[in-house]
């Protein structure tokens, strides 16, 4: 799932803060619109989780909150809007991005695009799954990751990073697997439907694999860009 690029992107991202509390702030945004009681709104709890072990200060993430759910001045509609195409070297790329502004974002995306190719909907998207993706801790060593998946109702699990599990689900059963997780000694990180492709690209040059992370970098820091999944071996 393009994890060499993954890696650097994080390291990346670990020295923005402001980029990654955008993205965040438009997550609780969209996730507040179900409701501005975490207890009661799994996603918007999740998300909130997120914001605090990132360190978002209480005042920005309750203005995030009201800004989804309509109150106040700080009010937006944002919309959620998928582009496909592919990187450089026919690397399958899907971006999802958050904007107030389609017919900005839109214009913005081409020329990201230009240096690969914009595809029409559909154009790429068969070639994903469209799973849960669910990112957690076991809570100690003797717990096994895949009794947790059969247990829990995930279809797969595979190792993440840092001693983390991804475990995938089908869309539908996403909150019941995070329900469920803590049960079977896990703590979900992280949670959210998205793309795993199902033939991903290998590419062996250091130079193609250079173009295709300068490519994948630029879209990634678009402000509007909320997730880019990746056809990419590695």
């Amino acid at each position: 799932m393009g994890a060499q690029w993954k890696a650097k992107h994080r390291e990346a991202a670990a020295n923005a803060k402001g980029r990654i509390f955008g993205k965040l702030s438009k997550e609780i945004s969209i996730a507040a619109r179900s409701g501005i009681d975490p207890d009661t709104n799994a996603r918007l709890r999740l998300v909130i989780e997120q914001a605090k072990k990132a360190s978002m200060t209480r005042e920005t993430l309750e203005r995030a909150i009201k800004k989804g759910a309509g109150v106040g001045a700080d009010a937006v509609n944002y919309t959620l809007v998928k582009y496909e195409g592919f990187a450089p070297h026919q690397v399958p790329v899907i971006v999802e991005c958050l904007t107030d502004n389609v017919n900005r974002t839109v214009s913005q995306i081409r020329v990201l695009f230009r240096k690969g190719t914009l595809g029409a909907e559909g154009s790429v998207s068969w070639d994903f799954h469209h799973y849960g993706m669910i990112e957690a801790t076991p809570d100690s060593a003797d717990v096994d990751a895949e009794e947790a998946a059969i247990e829990a109702g995930a279809q797969e699990v595979e190792p993440a990073e840092e001693g983390a599990f991804l475990f995938l689900t089908e869309a539908t059963d996403l909150d019941a697997v995070c329900k469920a997780l803590p049960g079977q000694g896990f703590t979900v990180v992280s949670a959210k439907i998205g793309y795993v492709p199902k033939n991903p690209v290998t590419l062996d040059d250091a130079e193609q694999l250079a173009e295709v992370e300068d490519f994948l970098d630029a879209i990634d820091g678009n402000d509007d860009v909320l997730n880019v999944y990746v056809g990419l071996a590695g």
